[in-house]
């Protein structure tokens, strides 16, 4: 209740701003962030006080349906702050920078990524589909062009000519995702966020991010899952 009640001071103000200008901030980032915004408006700075900084900022968030979320970076396992908009649940969010038909190859790339066994999608096969599309066929150039825009507004990654979804995306879009696709998507074992790029227990069929299963395994002997304690057959990365 005190969080409720603290008042939403310019230095909150300014970080929301900021964050919302940025799409998704890297928690170091997000840190000095939130050093310059109290210093510039002289007022109490604490450095493990972040989450409490935060908390007060979606308290005042809250009637307008919108949060600040955390999640990690499938990459490297470094935690990220994005701007969520809880009232859309759909792709809806993105609909008022693409057009239609951008979206649908959005739509059918996300599906090419979650229903592939690593997380990826390549290029070939997202160029496949643009003319395929119901709302308006895509020549390969203008699809390229398209997935370099997706690329740039931090909604896909790209590596080597493969497609994942971006951290921002998998945080904004995480309920969208999770109710969508029910028989594939899959929280994490270990930190509990959605789990795109995973390794999956052959046993019980858990997953568990690539950098959670790096951090999990560190520690132990033989490789056991988790939940079930059967052998962990995949490769540690």
């Amino acid at each position: 209740n005190s969080v409720m009640a603290a008042q939403m001071t310019n230095a909150h103000r300014r970080f929301l701003q900021v964050l919302m200008s940025n799409g998704i901030t890297e928690e170091s980032e997000a840190r000095k962030l939130h050093q310059r915004c109290c210093e510039i408006d002289k007022v109490y700075y604490a450095h493990d006080k972040l989450d409490d900084f935060i908390s007060t900022i979606n308290s005042h968030l809250q009637p307008l349906f919108m949060q600040i979320r955390k999640g990690i970076s499938e990459d490297d396992g470094r935690a990220h702050y994005a701007v969520v908009n809880l009232a859309e649940t759909e792709v809806t969010k993105m609909a008022s920078d693409y057009t239609e038909t951008e979206l649908e190859l959005f739509r059918k790339t996300m599906d090419l990524i979650i229903l592939s066994e690593d997380g990826f999608a390549s290029s070939t096969d997202i160029l496949n589909l643009a003319d395929q599309l119901k709302t308006k066929k895509m020549k390969k150039k203008e699809a390229e062009q398209v997935l370099k825009v997706f690329v740039e507004d931090k909604w896909l990654s790209e590596k080597n000519g493969e497609y994942t979804l971006h951290t921002r995306c998998i945080i904004e879009m995480e309920q969208y995702i999770l109710s969508n696709y029910q028989d594939v998507a899959r929280k994490c074992n270990i930190c509990h966020s959605l789990a795109i790029q995973s390794q999956v227990c052959e046993s019980c069929g858990i997953g568990m991010h690539l950098p959670c299963v790096r951090k999990y395994f560190r520690a132990q002997t033989e490789p056991r899952c988790p939940m079930c304690n059967e052998f962990w057959s995949c490769d540690i990365p």
